[in-house]
Formats: structure tokens, sequence, C-alpha cells
């Protein structure tokens, strides 16, 4: 397994995805689109040429405190669950977000995820708990 911290110049990486590692088929605007745009960070996990796994994060920028690392995915191949896909790419993240000098790293899951509130457990995450609010636009 490879980790690669994703650019605006990898979009030809994008060829080859196992299945489960986002949500949706990937398009090539939504891609560039990602990739090109300024604190979009994203992490990839690859097994040979096949991306098994994919962490997308947002750095935040505040005027008040020292910017935040918002992770807002985290997808793995089924194929490769459980051989630390995960945990490698957060961790990579995690560097990440500490050379930009993030003090936070932050992400959400849903209660019924026990896969995930395992890895951010074991993580040391702390746990808190909170209201989601969504809005249709």
């Amino acid at each position: 397994m490879r980790i690669h911290r994703a650019s605006a110049n990898d979009v030809g990486l994008f060829s080859s995805i196992a299945a489960d590692v986002f949500d949706a088929e990937i398009t090539l605007a939504g891609i560039t689109d990602y990739l090109n745009a300024p604190g979009h960070l994203m992490v990839l996990a690859f097994d040979g040429d096949v991306i098994v796994g994919q962490c997308m994060g947002v750095r935040h920028f505040h005027p008040d405190k020292p910017s935040d690392l918002y992770i807002d995915e985290v997808g793995t191949a089924t194929s490769h669950l459980r051989q630390g896909v995960a945990r490698a790419m957060l961790a990579e993240m995690f560097a990440w977000g500490r050379e930009f000098g993030c003090s936070v790293v932050w992400l959400a899951t849903e209660y019924d995820n026990a896969p995930a509130i395992g890895l951010y457990r074991g993580l040391d995450g702390q746990e808190d708990t909170v209201r989601y609010y969504e809005f249709t636009l």
C-alpha cells in the first residue's frame, strides 16, 4: 500500500478506483474542482495503481484562533477493510494538518458506525456529542 497526498496535478491518478472508496462515482470536473480549491486536502491509498482509500479534509481559517482541519470523508474499499488503510491515511492527514499549524483535527460519524468509532477511539480521539442540522437550498 502506498499513501499519497493528492494535488491539482494528480487528476490522472483517478482512472482506477476500487468499489466503495467514494460514496458515488466521481467526475472529472468534480475532482478537478476539489483538488484546485484552496484549503481542500486529499490523501489517497493505492494498492498498485488502484485507489483503495481516500481521506478528504478542509483547512478552516479563523480570525480569532489557529486554523483547524476538518476531515470531511474517509473511504476504504471493502476489499481493504481492517488492513490499516484508514489509519494510515488519517496519520498522513494529521501530519499535513500539523505542517499547516492546525491546532485541532475534527470529524464526525454516525452513531451506528461502529468500525469508524472504533478507529477514532483507537487514535485517542476525544468524543463529543453534537446536533447536526441540514438545510436544503
